[in-house]
């Protein structure tokens, strides 16, 4: 039996049979990966602990592609334990896996996955976790073939933009303005040190709640508009977070 290593993080458990379980790993090196967990459920095995979900880990596998593979053994790399006692980050994070795992599905490439795993570290750091979502929301734009121009106005090019522009594709001057709502100026400037930024850096993010606000209706309305996703993980996060946030 051949043991492959793969970086990744567990995106859903279920029961098999008496005392497996069956789980989906999202991965660095195979996109997402089925592995059956033999006897995970017994209160006495060692792969217990790290069949769960959230575990973020380098698990050792049978790897057998387009197949079910057999997981070995792990070992965690972050046990993200912060997350876990948090019913709002886990919220975050549980939206932001089943986004990544869309965006996957629409371009395997193993930048979506770094991307994710740099973003839950930084919300497992303590870092404002609506925020860091949104920074990952505006970086798999691109990968889904939708970005924004935050850069001048979407219609001329202008430098001189006025507000921010869901149909027109991102920033408008005052010439090509039509019905869309004034933003705040600073939100222009944050939404785009935000699509530009590089989560591995970020040490500090401090930003008013009515700009946080407009920036996240933003987002919001751009994938409604032109993603086509639809995630439960989504719908549950706004039905929560205005009760923490």
């Amino acid at each position: 039996m051949e043991i492959t290593r793969v970086n990744g993080i567990i995106i859903s458990e279920k029961p098999y049979k008496e005392s497996s379980k069956l789980l989906n790993i999202i991965t660095k090196e195979y996109g997402i990966i089925g592995v059956i967990a033999k006897g995970s459920k017994r209160l006495k095995s060692n792969l217990r602990s790290i069949s769960t979900k959230l575990t973020y880990a380098e698990f050792q596998i049978n790897y057998k592609e387009g197949k079910l593979s057999t997981l070995i053994c792990a070992d965690i790399i972050n046990p993200l334990f912060n997350i876990k006692n948090d019913l709002l980050k886990v919220s975050f994070a549980s939206y932001m896996i089943d986004l990544a795992s869309q965006v996957i599905k629409e371009n395997n490439n193993s930048v979506i996955y770094d991307l994710l795993v740099s973003s839950i570290l930084k919300i497992e750091e303590g870092f404002d976790s609506e925020l860091i979502c949104n920074i990952l929301e505006l970086k798999y734009l691109s990968y889904l073939g939708i970005s924004p121009n935050f850069d001048s106005c979407s219609v001329c090019a202008s430098s001189k933009v006025l507000t921010l522009s869901v149909e027109k594709g991102g920033f408008v001057c005052k010439e090509h303005h039509t019905n869309e709502k004034i933003v705040d100026k600073k939100t222009l400037k944050i939404i785009r040190l935000l699509y530009y930024a590089d989560i591995d850096k970020i040490t500090k993010l401090d930003v008013k709640p009515n700009i946080k606000k407009e920036i996240d209706e933003y987002i919001s309305e751009y994938y409604d508009t032109f993603s086509g996703l639809y995630m439960k993980t989504k719908e549950f996060l706004n039905n929560i977070k205005y009760t923490y946030i």
